[in-house]
């Protein structure tokens, strides 16, 4: 494996359900324990990168990728991306990257796609920071409206024009990459299951069941979502990021950073193999 100080950017060919993959993916070796970043629909995992300047992770291992249907991965069959497609595929990743227990970090479909994995492999997952994660319902107002429409993905490129002055910290930015940072044949399907996942998946359940540290990161605009006394009275540290919404790595990326950094140093948890 490259040194802790080289950063290796690559595509990684994988087959997923019979599905090719070459999956854009940004990685740093080490021997401590690495972060796994998984970004949300519509980002990517450039959104993550600024890892590089915070000198919190100074040498800390980390991998970062595109889901399929985002971003610079390729896929050849987007129809067949679904929740448990992203949550295959990041194992496929981990075991790819010699990953065995790891911290992970993951904002919004990211976040569910951790949330899977975690559940069916609960003793790998050494912390869990979830950023606006989907954990119930109310978490699907646009994927649910989207999927009223004969075209999914044409509402939501459509929606996303109209949005640009949006009053939602990030939404602008978040309107302006849309349409370079999703694959739209992918959007049908990745909604479909995100819905049924929330409303039939039991999702909060799933989440406080994990042993591991968890915190759940959101902004100040999310701060009425009806679970947060649930997971603050499970144990769940709750991070609110002012002057933010669904989006804090745009909106508030310094106080974001800083507290994914300050949760990582309370851990403590040494590393239960090399990278």
């Amino acid at each position: 494996m490259p040194s802790a100080a080289r950063v290796v950017h690559e595509q990684i060919p994988l087959r997923i359900h019979g599905v090719n993959l070459k999956v854009a993916s940004v990685r740093r070796g080490g021997v401590d324990a690495p972060v796994v970043f998984l970004h949300g629909f519509g980002t990517s995992k450039e959104d993550y990168l600024d890892v590089l300047q915070r000198h919190e992770f100074a040498g800390r291992p980390f991998l970062a990728y595109d889901a399929p249907g985002s971003g610079a991965t390729e896929c050849a069959g987007l129809g067949e991306v679904d929740l448990p497609f992203l949550a295959e595929t990041a194992r496929a990743m981990l075991d790819r990257a010699g990953i065995g227990r790891f911290h992970v970090v993951g904002h919004l479909t990211g976040a569910l796609t951790a949330l899977l994995l975690a559940h069916k492999e609960p003793g790998r997952v050494l912390s869990f920071v979830n950023i606006k994660g989907v954990l119930a319902p109310e978490d699907c107002v646009l994927s649910r409206e989207a999927l009223n429409h004969r075209d999914p993905g044409d509402f939501l490129f459509k929606l996303a024009e109209r949005s640009r002055e949006t009053p939602c910290y990030g939404g602008g930015l978040y309107a302006s990459n849309l349409p370079n940072k999703v694959q739209r044949g992918a959007v049908p399907t990745l909604f479909r299951s995100m819905v049924e996942l929330a409303d039939h998946g039991n999702l909060l359940q799933k989440f406080l069941s994990l042993p591991c540290p968890k915190m759940y990161l959101y902004g100040e605009q999310c701060a009425g979502l009806s679970y947060l006394p649930i997971l603050d009275a499970n144990g769940v540290e709750l991070a609110e990021i002012p002057h933010s919404g669904q989006l804090p790595l745009y909106s508030n990326p310094v106080a974001t950073w800083r507290q994914i950094a300050e949760f990582h140093a309370r851990q403590l948890i040494p590393s239960a193999r090399r990278w």
